[in-house]
């Protein structure tokens, strides 16, 4: 059984490949304004959600690990909607946000359940 420290990193490298994948896969795609202003949406949106998964590892107390839980929450439902946006604007092939719009949904239901853990 792995150990919090274990899922922790687990999941902080999850959410950074995560957003590395989405800037990496959305950057080769042909510039249009409309594109680029959501592009830009899911980079902050998604850089943000690991950002703060990483600063939930590092809280002082258990009212600071669900502040920033639920702000990887809020980011991580965001980053999702861009990325639906994204797919149905048509903007970019449907292989690729289908496998970023499964992993980013992965993350939002276990961050989801650690949240409803922790205010128990």
């Amino acid at each position: 059984m792995m150990d919090s420290i274990d899922y922790n990193q687990l999941f902080a490298s999850k959410t950074k490949e995560l957003a590395i994948n989405i800037i990496l896969e959305l950057s080769k795609l042909p510039y249009n304004e409309a594109f680029s202003v959501i592009r830009k949406q899911v980079f902050r949106s998604s850089t943000s959600m690991a950002a703060n998964y990483r600063a939930m590892c590092r809280a002082r107390s258990k009212a600071e690990r669900y502040s920033k839980i639920s702000i990887v929450i809020e980011e991580t439902d965001e980053t999702l909607f861009w990325l639906e946006m994204l797919d149905e604007l048509g903007f970019a092939q449907q292989e690729i946000l289908t496998d970023l719009k499964i992993r980013t949904e992965e993350i939002l239901k276990v961050t989801s359940s650690y949240r409803k853990m922790l205010k128990a």
